[in-house]
């Protein structure tokens, strides 16, 4: 196996959390005309490393890699030599030669401080089902335009409401939920952590879109060219994708924005292809890190959250089962007890809180760098602050930190701990059980808690809210937790 390590230069800056808010009332649950009908599971996984990588290319952060890295492989590399990882003419094709011919990858450009820090990471599926591997992408380096020019968009009639379903791929990787765009179906993951509506369309050529479903603006009637609007993302193993942007009718489970921007991919690379069980990403971030130029774009919440019941929308999500993303209105059925809220700071784009605490086994204890959190439902894992990701994994007998798999592995009959990290005055108690991200095939499993690697932030992926119903509370800036309707038992 390869052996690399992993640096990290980006500090994601974090601002003081916003004035306390007051928890809205629970609405009913909306009409059944609503809703979407949930499919069955996809079983398209990454491997652990993948994710890993994924989820530090996302957030901006430089990654060295040791050893030749081959994203073809299925996420691990078998030889060092560069002829037996020479591209196919697909591979070239969609801009991925670069990486495979390197033996050594030396230095990754991180964004500056003026560039986002968020990045859609798609690819593919038709509303069949298609399988695939995923390859992961290495680190982001997207430039913005200036954070003084955002446009709005219009949307349709007030107290709307809209639900839908959030359904798995294998390891819970991400969700992949239904979006109809000027009358045409895609399946995309709804992502807290990025800001734009990225998409596959018709204008790629056949041998990056096969297998994908993808948009066709010449098939809808509602649609309007933005003129002149360009967006790029770029990645330092040279891979990228980019197109043109335009503006048409967006809706997510009955919750409509009539004059959503929406970006059309024009070329992808292999990175992106290889999943073709996504057709795109919805960011639910905000636009200070959305990356259209000349002019940034408000997200899809952003547009419709004046138009909500009310202004929110929740996750519930689940695991080995199909979840729900719900606009406008919190559906009591879905949890229990309180729902225990803390301000957040958007001013980097995303959905950030401070979390003093962590709590091990049944002990409560003060963090000692204590980054700021980021609940981010685009990333799988928990990457969190050394110290506590060093306490933790210190009471799970045979745990190591294995650089092979980057990241902490233990024998899987081991006992793990409850976890807990603060949701404001709250701790939010995961159990053992639901710390196991995957196993690797040798009796050792992955630990859904790995190493932010010093990066002053810390990432709540969907370890947290597999095991919690969520509430992004934007008319009040507040981010708020609640135990799941069916494990009200305390952990």
């Amino acid at each position: 196996m390869l052996r690399f390590s992993f640096f990290a230069i980006l500090a994601i800056l974090a601002a003081c959390a916003l004035a306390a808010p007051t928890p809205f009332k629970a609405w009913n649950h909306l009409p059944q005309s609503f809703k979407f009908t949930a499919k069955p599971r996809f079983s398209t996984s990454r491997t652990p490393f993948q994710e890993l990588v994924r989820t530090y290319a996302k957030y901006g952060w430089q990654i060295i890699i040791a050893e030749p890295y081959n994203p073809y492989s299925n996420g691990y590399g078998t030889t060092s030599s560069s002829s037996a990882l020479a591209p196919t003419p697909a591979q070239t094709e969609s801009g991925d030669a670069s990486i495979i011919t390197v033996t050594t990858l030396v230095s990754v450009v991180a964004p500056t401080t003026a560039a986002s820090t968020s990045a859609p990471f798609t690819s593919a599926v038709t509303t069949s089902a298609r399988t695939s591997w995923t390859t992961s992408v290495v680190a982001h380096n997207s430039t913005s335009p200036s954070a003084s020019t955002i446009q709005s968009a219009t949307s349709t009639a007030s107290g709307e409401t809209g639900e839908v379903s959030a359904i798995p791929e294998e390891n819970e990787s991400e969700y992949l939920s239904p979006v109809t765009i000027g009358g045409q179906s895609l399946n995309l993951d709804f992502d807290t952590g990025s800001a734009d509506l990225w998409v596959f369309s018709s204008s790629l050529p056949s041998s990056l879109s096969a297998g994908h479903a993808t948009f066709n603006p010449n098939k809808s009637s509602t649609w309007q060219a933005y003129d002149g609007a360009t967006w790029q993302i770029s990645y330092g193993d040279g891979s990228s994708a980019r197109g043109t942007v335009g503006y048409d009718v967006v809706d997510i489970g009955g919750a409509t924005v009539d004059k959503q921007a929406v970006e059309l991919a024009t070329s992808v690379s292999g990175s992106f292809v290889r999943d073709t069980n996504n057709d795109g990403l919805v960011g639910l971030g905000f636009s200070n890190i959305n990356t259209i130029q000349p002019q940034r774009q408000k997200t899809f919440f952003e547009n419709i959250m004046p138009r909500l019941a009310l202004p929110l929308f929740t996750a519930d999500l689940e695991e080995d089962a199909s979840g729900t993303y719900t606009f406008g209105e919190i559906d009591k059925s879905e949890y229990s007890g309180d729902i225990h809220y803390t301000d957040v700071d958007t001013s980097n784009g995303f959905w950030e809180f401070k979390s003093k605490t962590y709590t091990v086994g049944g002990t409560t204890k003060p963090c000692g760098i204590c980054s700021t959190a980021i609940a981010d439902t685009g990333t799988s894992l928990m990457l969190i602050d050394d110290d506590i990701l060093e306490d933790y994994y210190s009471q799970v007998a045979g745990s190591v930190m294995d650089s092979t798999q980057g990241g902490y592995i233990y024998p899987c009959e081991s006992e793990l701990p409850n976890f807990g990290v603060a949701v404001g005055d709250y701790t939010a108690m995961i159990k053992g059980a639901g710390i196991n991200y995957a196993p690797l095939g040798d009796g050792t499993c992955f630990g859904g808690l790995q190493s932010n690697q010093g990066q002053g932030v810390q990432i709540y992926g969907d370890v947290l809210f597999k095991n919690f119903f969520a509430v992004f509370d934007g008319g009040n800036s507040s981010f708020g937790v609640a135990a799941k309707a069916e494990d009200a038992s305390t952990v």
